[in-house]
This record gives C-alpha cells, structure tokens and sequence, in this order.
C-alpha cells in the first residue's frame, strides 16, 4: 500500500491510497493553487500504479506530461516539506480531444449516450425530451443501432413520415418537436460536437492502462475549447463516469483504487441540472466507491457541490477563498462548519488569508477517520507548471499506445442506412403490389389489415410473409445480435446502454 504526501503543517499529510476511493473536493478561488494540488494528486497515484483522468481546462495540466525545472523557491518548499527523493519528472500521458486536434478523437455513440444526456446536451424542453424518448425506444425495439447523428435524424425523419401508426404505439409525436431536435442537431454539428458521436467509440480499459514501469497513465482531456460548450462538457464526463458506473464490477475497498476521475469546474455539472438527473448523478457518486473508483471535483466553492455529493467527499483541500460578497461569505462559512475542527485553528478567518499554495487538508486517516483540519503548505509538483509546446504534445501524442485505435473514423452499417435501405425496398414491394392489384391478384376487399400493434414492424421491416423478406430481416437482426446489440437494449441509470453493449 502507498501514500501520496499532499504538504505539510504542523506535521506531514498524507493521502492515504487505502481511501484514495473515497472520492475529494479541491476548491478555491482562481489563482490560489487548485491547479497545482491536482497535479500532485495525479502524479502520486500515478507512481502508486493508478490511472487517473482529468480535463485541462486552460492548458496548464499538459504539463503533467513533462519534468519541471528546479528553482529557488521550489528547492526551499521541498526543504521546508521534507520531500525525500524529489526528482524533475513526467508523468506517462496520453492526450484525448472531443475535437481531435490536441489529442487522440473521444468518441460514444449515439445510442450509448442515451436520450437522458443527450436531452440536456442539445436543451430540448420536456415535450421535445418526450419525442427523443420515443426515438430511442423504437430504435431499442427494432435493434437499430444509432451510431452518429445522421442515424438520429433518419430516425426522426421516420417518426415524422410515420407519425401516426408511431403513436398508436408509442404516444404522440409532434412534427413541430422533431422540428426543435432536427435544429438543436444542427446547432451541435455546426459547433463540431457531431465529431463526439461515431465509431470507434472509447474503450473504458484504455483508460485504466499502466505503462512497461508499472505507472499509472494519466488520460488528459483537451477542454480548452469544450469548456466553452458547458453542457457537452458536463454531459460527456457524466456519460464517462456512468459508464464506468455500469461496466466495472464491484470489488469492495481496495489497497488503492483502480481509477481516479477528476471533474474540474464542477459547479457546470449542476447549473441548471433537473432533480431526476442529480438524484442519478448522486447515485452513481456514491456506488461507485465500491468498483473502485475515486471521483474528485474541483471548483471554486464548495457550495458548487450538492450537500448529498459533497457529504461523500472524504479527502478534502481548500485553498483561499475571499469574501467579497454575499455568496462568498457563505462559502466560507460552509466550507469552515464542514471540516473536522481543529483548535489550534480558527477556520472562517484562515480561509481568507491563506497564501497561494497553501491550503486548508483533511484526509481521510486510519479506520476511515478524517484528521482535523490543518493549515498545509503543498507540495511542489515534479512536472512542469504550465502549458507545453505543440512539438512536445506531438511527441506524446505520436508515441501513444492507442493512437492506431482512434485516429481514424469508422462508418458501419447502422440506422440510417437500414432505413434508407428499408424505405427503398417498400417503394419497390409497393410497385410490385400495383402491378400484382392490376392483374386481379391483390388483397381483397375482406382481406384481414394488419394489426395496430404490428403496424411500427411492418413499416420497418416490409411484408413478413414474402420469403425474401423474412431472410432479410433475420439476417439483419443475426446482425444485432452478433454486435451485441440484439432486439432490446438495456439502458443503465443514466440512460446510456447498459455494460457498453453495441460497440
């Protein structure tokens, strides 16, 4: 078992990796050294074997990829600290990017971000969330697979030209709703975010690697430009995280975690978040623990967090906040009333004056117990303290173990191709069918029409009873099955398909 030396007050802190699984917040106002506590963080579970994954909000914590440079004032906190065996080094890293530019594409798909994330990514009201509802059911139900946007916009394109047998089974469908989603389409993929959505979607286990030393890598998210987009931002890492939620099995308090997942600028994951969804976001905040993932926020007050999420929070650093306003005096306050007293330390006042680089600690101790609250000097990272060069993020970048996986997009067969293909064949069976009605050989007046339940398939897939067709749809639907998908798709709390079926 390893531990990760945070500083030091009174005496040396420690974040014990035993409870490194017990999830932290790291808060304070801009500029107080928020920036500088996670790289310290993910450098000491990195060398303790873990792999970590954080956003780089302003391009500061690529520099977790190389050695620092020694100077004065780093040599004298590392005196005054007591680091034993302090060294300039990098971390492995590898970089990702929604966008592709600055790190290898982060993709999902459609259909495994699922109606509940994507609502909120394209800010649909609730009668537009209901359409988008009814979308992913009826692609559940007939095993489509929506891969990108073009598959979700030929499926509404259906819903519209089919609206009516739809909602016989389904429930209303307005066209003036799939109007709203068609353009909040169109807003995403003018902003490039259509880019998140395709083939080949992220592998979890490419997120949980060590390299040939035994190190953890840490994956670094590009999020410069994605921060600019709140949503899309809050909803990805949401989507990252519940899908770690229902993939990784339980396996109780280990000796250290199996994967730190850092959610920087947390206070956008709850900006106008519906109850529904942060009773879902509590949820897997707090079962997460036992599958042996660490989930730390960082914001700049603590009241970002929600006091259900924030009551979970066992490893806590508070850098300087300054009560200017209103809000800000609350926030000390609250911050102050949530550590474990300390008598020596008169916490509201301290919070105020702390120098950058320094910060109020509380980690969680022997048993699960947190320490009192101690007035904390950080350490000094042993990367470097800003942005890299575009020649060494390349460098990184072109040694990369899984570079070969994700730099080229895919484009399989998928919803809007079957249903291109689909519509193609009835206007074919259609031609047929007059021809046959011509020669006297149509259905008949008492001829039994088809069943309102059946009405949905029968659009979809043509007349079961000709055997060309019945071929054609098992070998469509052996299809489904062997991707994983099937003929019904169980989705998981967050509405994402459940255990990554249908990569």
């Amino acid at each position: 078992m390893a531990d990760i030396l945070i500083g030091k007050g009174e005496t040396s802190v420690w974040l014990r990796g035993k409870y490194g699984n017990r999830h932290g917040l790291v808060a304070g106002a801009t500029g107080t050294g928020k920036t500088v506590s996670l790289m310290v963080m993910a450098e000491g579970f990195s060398r303790m074997g873990v792999p970590v994954f954080l956003a780089d909000v302003k391009g500061d914590i690529a520099g977790l990829s190389m050695p620092g440079a020694m100077n004065d004032r780093i040599s004298q906190r590392v005196a005054q600290i007591g680091i034993e065996g302090y060294a300039n080094e990098g971390s492995p890293v590898i970089f990702w990017d929604l966008y592709g530019k600055l790190g290898h594409p982060v993709r999902t798909t459609v259909s495994e971000m699922g109606p509940t994330l994507l609502n909120r990514i394209l800010e649909l009201n609730e009668v537009q969330s209901g359409v988008l509802d009814i979308a992913f059911k009826l692609a559940d139900d007939e095993g489509l697979l929506l891969l990108d946007l073009d598959d979700l916009r030929a499926l509404l394109n259906f819903l519209t030209e089919n609206k009516d047998d739809v909602g016989k089974k389904y429930g209303l469908v307005s066209p003036t709703s799939v109007a709203a989603i068609s353009r909040a389409l169109l807003r995403i993929e003018q902003e490039g975010g259509d880019a998140f959505f395709g083939e080949p979607a992220l592998k979890l286990s490419d997120l949980m690697r060590q390299d040939m030393s035994g190190r953890g890598i840490i994956s670094v998210l590009a999020a410069d430009q994605l921060i600019m987009k709140p949503r899309l931002y809050s909803s990805f890492l949401l989507w990252l995280l519940s899908d770690l939620f229902e993939t990784l099995p339980e396996v109780g308090d280990l000796d250290q975690p199996k994967l730190v997942f850092v959610f920087d600028e947390a206070h956008l994951l709850f900006d106008d978040c519906p109850p529904a969804l942060q009773q879902r976001i509590e949820q897997v905040v707090r079962l997460i623990r036992s599958k042996g993932v660490g989930v730390y926020f960082c914001s700049q007050n603590p009241d970002d967090v929600p006091d259900v999420i924030l009551g979970q929070m066992g490893n806590r650093i508070q850098h300087a906040l300054r009560a200017y306003t209103p809000r800000d005096q609350k926030a000390v306050k609250t911050a102050a009333e949530t550590f474990v007293p300390n008598p020596k330390l008169d916490v509201a006042k301290v919070i105020s004056e702390l120098a950058t680089g320094e910060a109020l600690v509380s980690m969680l101790q022997d048993k699960g117990i947190p320490m009192p609250v101690e007035r904390t000097w950080i350490c000094p990272p042993r990367c470097r303290m800003g942005a890299i060069t575009p020649e060494e993020r390349a460098t990184v970048r072109n040694r990369s173990p899984v570079g070969g996986q994700y730099d080229t997009a895919i484009n399989r067969e998928s919803a809007a191709e079957k249903l291109a293909a689909r519509a193609a064949q009835k206007t074919a069976d259609a031609g047929g069918a007059d021809a046959q009605a011509g020669a006297g050989g149509g259905r008949g007046a008492g001829a039994p029409a088809v069943a309102p339940q059946s009405r949905i398939s029968e659009v979809l897939w043509g007349n079961s009873r000709r055997q060309g067709m019945v071929e054609a749809a098992a070998k469509s639907a052996t299809r489904s099955m062997a991707s994983g998908l099937g003929r019904q798709i169980l989705r998981g709390v967050l509405g994402g398909i459940f255990g990554g079926k249908g990569r």
